[in-house]
């Protein structure tokens, strides 16, 4: 059985899926599964054993490219996929399975694609509340129950790979260090303040440990406003990674502390103890699916609203969640206690 799933444009969206990777390959042992997805996410897929190869997608953001979609679709009918499961809800997404003949496209009701697709599937919010649980159900008979929990989430992580990458970048792997992850690609909204950022990074210094600011370019801006704020108290490797040195990053720090980003789930994935900020999103859409993790919101009657900005213009529901309120929640996530994913502190 060799099946095609075309993924999702997001880091963190991309680790909500391997649920569901991994329910196909229960389904169909010896199961042969690739991923066409954009190539920024292949560092991450390349880190999931349940997937052989990661293609790269034809089309960028906002661009159709018939051009390049034919001749990815000529590579694909080469593979001779039995099935396609497209996780966008665009045309686009769904057209490359199409032009390559794949006997089975399967995939959710969406944007104006009814003949690419030939297995249309109707969302219930009620009974799938959560992204990776819908992308779950695409790997299932129509209307049947998916398992409670999920599959877990699992990333392969080379151990010597992970010494030369913290050398590399000259940190410590063995002071317990706290890794910060303060973007959110998604808007300013899903982001705490760096003034928080920054007194937590000065509480967890004084307590003795090793503090990492991770992030990516568009977030170095932050990091450095937060090592400003915080001197000598943490590192700041905002843009200094790749996204498979992030993964590695990650993986050697006893705490993350994030918003609700692709490092966030990131961290999930790989089972460190986690702090998981919500504010203008929703934990019960987009939850870190991990039994380590530790959810902290204030839950404001207007929030989630699931803006790039606060459309309110007060930013209540970062601004007023206080910086000791996040370092309980990591003392306790770092020390003992596991509390239910899904549960708000």
């Amino acid at each position: 059985m060799k099946i095609l799933v075309v993924g999702p444009s997001w880091i963190g969206d991309t680790v909500l899926a391997q649920p569901l990777f991994r329910l196909l390959h229960s389904a169909h042992p010896g199961l042969a599964l690739d991923v066409l997805a954009p190539a920024w996410t292949a560092p991450l897929l390349e880190r999931m054993p349940e997937v052989r190869h990661a293609r790269p997608s034809p089309a960028g953001h906002g661009e159709l490219a018939p051009a390049r979609q034919r001749r990815a679709a000529r590579e694909l009918a080469r593979e001779d996929y039995d099935a396609a499961i497209v996780l966008p809800n665009s045309f686009k997404s769904a057209l490359a399975p199409w032009l390559a003949g794949i006997a089975l496209r399967r995939g959710y009701r969406g944007e104006l694609r009814w003949g690419l697709l030939n297995d249309v599937r109707r969302m219930d919010p009620a009974a799938h509340p959560q992204l990776a649980q819908r992308y779950a159900a695409l790997a299932l008979p129509p209307g049947a129950s998916l398992p409670d929990p999920l599959p877990s989430l699992r990333l392969t992580i080379d151990d010597e790979r992970r010494r030369a990458t913290l050398a590399r970048l000259g940190i410590d792997g063995d002071r317990g260090a706290a890794a910060l992850c303060p973007g959110a690609e998604y808007g300013p909204a899903k982001r705490w303040p760096a003034g928080h950022f920054a007194a937590l990074a000065r509480a967890l210094g004084t307590a003795g440990r090793a503090v990492w600011l991770l992030g990516s370019r568009a977030d170095a801006p932050v990091g450095a406003e937060i090592a400003r704020f915080a001197p000598g108290a943490c590192r700041d490797l905002c843009g200094r990674t790749t996204l498979a040195e992030a993964i590695d990053v990650l993986a050697s720090a006893e705490l993350v502390v994030s918003n609700d980003s692709g490092l966030m789930h990131l961290g999930a994935a790989l089972a460190r103890p986690l702090v998981a900020i919500y504010g203008s999103s929703s934990p019960r859409y987009t939850p870190p699916l991990s039994a380590r993790a530790r959810i902290v919101t204030l839950a404001l009657p207007c929030s989630p609203c699931f803006r790039r900005e606060c459309p309110l213009g007060h930013f209540k529901c970062m601004l007023e969640l206080a910086p000791a309120r996040v370092l309980e929640a990591a003392q306790g996530e770092a020390g003992a206690g596991h509390p239910n994913p899904a549960a708000v502190a």
